[in-house]
């Protein structure tokens, strides 16, 4: 502790403890105790407490109070649990008489303020920093602690039981781990007595025929399994395995839904990796016994881990694909084709009951395409999922949802009743068959699929986000369709799957709901990135009248779907303008060019603005800008535009497209892969070096560089000060910058003075002029070169990239501010930070 926080810690620990003060807030008290975490983490010696009495002052003084704040006592309870982790802290606060008062049975658990679950809280909490050696424990043992601990694991607030929850854990854990002198490796062995407590406390709570006692027992057995690994939780398990068995097979207390969680964490450890037969058997018994809801969450953990038996991992696969079969058998005639199963785990009635109920059809059939689409996304899944099944099945669910089947079993329209208009159902089936897209094996149904998804395109009872999940989806097997066009027919296939989309999204750019213009324009992005190549996807796009109805959106009264029209013509310039082969004409460029600069100029809302920017930058990414005009006066133009943009991420991409140019330039003059002589005079003597100054001066670029270097919004000074340091290294080697001396000699010398004052003073800097005031041109290659060699850029950049509270942020000024904000210094003012 520095000699001004001790200075200033007597009076904080008076004021606190003071009941005529008002409360601090919790976030001051939070970071108060995050500072004696610090302090006693590294440092266990007695010291701390005896150089600063007012601490175990502060703990009497609380204790004394007869009504203390519930806020104080919380604290003073943590803050005495974070003093006793050490223990010769211990020791002296046991002699001083304070931990029997605090958490013993003289403590606030007999109180009225006990009922507060904040203190109930800041009990566990201290008791929890305080157990980290053996009298601590010992302690709690014989004090009668460890009963309220078993009782708080019950407690109403739902932050106090889980708490205590981890409390037990770690009190296990540390007791086996510290008390065994020889490790615990068979029933025989014998436990410490604290691990003993919390063993026979679990399993008599098993025992009891208590839902609520065996619920909280499984919890933390749920946590101890997820946290600990070491070796003697298998003799542990071993104790308790028959009694979780019971619980699958039994129904006289209703913990099947917990047990998922548990046997997964099980799993998941590695000391139950090699375990012959005995555990493995339980989890198949529980994917037998487990209803399809509460067995979900336990097979596609299963399928993810890589040590999991074969066989339970195909039982696994078995019990989350039990839905999807169902619904195939459910929609076949007999003996039309088989389901995706050849064998069930468990009784498929109760599969079926569950989707012939409207309550459960849903809930059922969403959690299972959830975690289907979980798996799809998996780069190395250890079982080979049906792809060909699980998409007809996939079909299927979309045509009940839809309307579009009529299934000749009672079981198929009972469940096409359930889902029929089924949002919910509707949008998880189409994020499945999107990630479906990328697997082998689905050729052969395409027809109807794209029947399906041209059908959700169509008609007009599918939802905005149903038909965003459908544009996705379709985007996605275009790509796949376009792959696989080989043969004529498949052209064929594929030109007439093109031309009913092309039609259906004329349609829906006209759509009155905003929601569904920006989706369709979404749609058409996402069509020209992947498919701008294909003869047949272009010449569909431009017989089409897709072309003029985008740009008509750029006019669109929401700012949204301006937006997604200024990217959707900007990608559409890449077949109607940038193409070899393009039939547009010349002026129609210039119009679309014109409409993209009046809307960065002109537009009210940010979000078109930035997508013009955007578009620019890609543009000139792709080298098409010199199609259209002067590369170099169309930067000047858009960075004199975007440089007075309220909008900070215009501005970051302002600095972007600076960034491209200089790139492109610099390759240009072929400066990008030699090294850099030294420059000795101001001006760049050699012809490259002065040609690239001269452009980016003539562009306007430095201006607008050098005024972001002090934008109030940190991101953009950020990015200006990388570009600048990367364009010093063209014109100075790492170790040669002007001299300070040459500097001030210079005719620019005093306006880079003033620039480099300025730039002191960052965001502080207002009106920043890049008009040649102040006796700065930005515009002069002599200047510049100044300039770069003379500002220290490094400097800037390490003060960029500081952390907005590196000021305050500090022991001492928290102090200061809680003396201040309860009023016990003259000046009652307090930091923000």
């Amino acid at each position: 502790m520095t000699r001004e926080c001790a200075v200033l810690l007597p009076g904080v620990c008076a004021a606190l403890a003071d009941p005529r003060q008002p409360g601090l807030d919790d976030t001051c008290l939070e970071k108060l105790l995050d500072w004696f975490r610090s302090l006693t983490w590294f440092d266990p010696t007695v010291e701390l407490v005896q150089d600063n009495p007012c601490l175990t002052e502060l703990i009497s003084s609380v204790l004394a109070l007869p009504e203390p704040s519930p806020s104080i006592l919380s604290f003073t309870l943590q803050l005495a649990g974070i003093l006793a982790a050490s223990e010769n802290r211990f020791q002296h606060l046991q002699q001083e008489k304070l931990l029997g008062r605090l958490f013993g049975g003289d403590g606030p658990r007999g109180c009225a303020v006990w009922e507060d679950a904040s203190v109930r809280s800041g009990w566990v909490k201290g008791v929890h920093s305080m157990v980290q050696h053996q009298p601590a424990l010992h302690f709690l043992c014989s004090g009668g602690g460890m009963d309220v601990i078993f009782a708080l694991q019950g407690d109403p607030s739902l932050f106090v039981a889980s708490a205590a929850s981890q409390l037990l854990v770690h009190m296990l854990t540390f007791s086996v781990e510290s008390e065994t002198s020889k490790p615990l490796s068979t029933k025989d062995c014998e436990w410490p007595a604290c691990a003993q407590m919390i063993k026979k406390h679990m399993e008599d709570s098993l025992q009891s025929g208590s839902a609520s006692h065996v619920e909280q027992s499984l919890k933390l057995l749920t946590s101890l399994f997820g946290s600990c690994y070491a070796a003697w939780t298998e003799v542990l398990w071993s104790d308790i395995a028959k009694q979780i068995e019971s619980f699958l097979v039994e129904e006289t207390v209703q913990a099947q839904h917990m047990l998922a969680n548990l046997l997964l964490n099980v799993a998941r450890s590695p000391v139950f990796c090699d375990t012959e037969g005995g555990f493995w058997a339980l989890v198949t018994s529980a994917l037998e016994h487990l209803t399809p809801v509460q067995a979900c969450p336990l097979a596609v953990g299963l399928l993810k881990l890589c040590k999991c038996p074969q066989d339970v991992r195909i039982q696994a696969l078995t019990v989350l694909l039990q839905p999807m079969d169902c619904i195939l058998r459910a929609a076949s005639q007999p003996l039309e084709y088989a389901g995706l199963l050849d064998e069930s785990v468990s009784d498929p009635v109760t599969v079926e009951s569950l989707l012939s109920c409207k309550a459960s059809c849903a809930g059922l059939l969403c959690q299972t395409l959830a975690h289907l689409e979980k798996l799809l996304s998996l780069k190395h899944l250890r079982v080979d999922l049906p792809y060909m099944s699980l998409l007809r099945s996939l079909v299927t669910i979309l045509q009940f949802c839809n309307g579009l089947l009529s299934p000749a079993s009672p079981l198929g329209s009972t469940i096409s009743r359930n889902l029929i208009n089924c949002f919910r159902v509707q949008k998880s089936a189409l994020d499945v068959l999107a990630a479906l897209s990328e697997k082998k094996g689905c050729d052969t149904l395409m027809g109807s699929l794209f029947d399906v998804l041209l059908a959700y395109l169509e008609s007009p009872n599918t939802s905005p986000t149903v038909l965003k999940k459908a544009f996705q989806a379709t985007s996605k097997w275009l790509v796949r369709l376009q792959e696989l066009s080989c043969s004529n027919s498949q052209c064929q296939q594929t030109e007439k799957i093109l031309e009913d989309v092309f039609v259906v999204l004329q349609k829906r750019l006209c759509s009155p709901c905003w929601e569904v213009r920006d989706s369709s324009l979404e749609f058409l992005t996402a069509m020209i990135k992947c498919l701008r190549d294909q003869d047949g996807f272009r010449q569909c796009l431009l017989s089409s009248e897709v072309p003029r109805l985008t740009e008509n959106l750029l006019e669109d009264p929401e700012s949204y779907v301006r937006a997604s029209a200024v990217t959707a013509v900007g990608h559409l310039a890449f077949v109607t303008y940038f193409a070899p082969e393009s039939p547009a004409a010349g002026n129609n460029k210039e119009n679309t060019l014109a409409k993209l600069q009046e809307i960065l100029s002109t537009d009210s809302e940010g979000f078109p603005r930035r997508a013009v920017i955007s578009i620019f930058t890609k543009w000139l990414r792709e080298g098409c800008i010199g199609q259209l005009e002067d590369t170099e006066q169309f930067v000047s133009r858009v960075i004199q535009t975007v440089q007075h943009d309220l909008d900070w991420e215009v501005r970051l991409g302002g600095l972007e497209l600076i960034e491209v140019f200089c790139s492109q330039t610099i390759c240009q003059l072929g400066l990008s892969e030699c090294p850099y002589a030294p420059v000795s005079s101001a001006v760049p003597t050699s012809t490259p070096q002065n040609q690239l100054l001269r452009v980016f001066c003539r562009a306007k670029l430095f201006g607008f560089l050098f005024q972001s270097l002090c934008d109030c919004d940190k991101p953009v000074g950020q990015r200006a000060c990388d570009i600048l340091i990367g364009l010093r290294g063209n014109f100075y080697p790492v170790s040669t910058l002007e001299n300070p001396q040459e500097i001030e000699d210079s005719p620019a010398g005093r306006g880079i003075a003033w620039l480099q004052r300025t730039l002191r003073q960052g965001s502080l800097a207002q009106n920043f002029p890049t008009d040649g005031g102040n006796g700065v041109d930005f515009q002069d290659p002599e200047t510049m070169m100044v300039a770069l060699g003379a500002i220290d850029l490094l400097e800037l950049h390490d003060e960029l990239n500081k952390s907005s509270d590196h000021v305050e942020e500090s022991p001492q000024s928290l102090l200061q501010d809680i003396l201040a904000t309860m009023g016990t210094t003259e000046e009652n003012e307090a930091d923000c930070y």
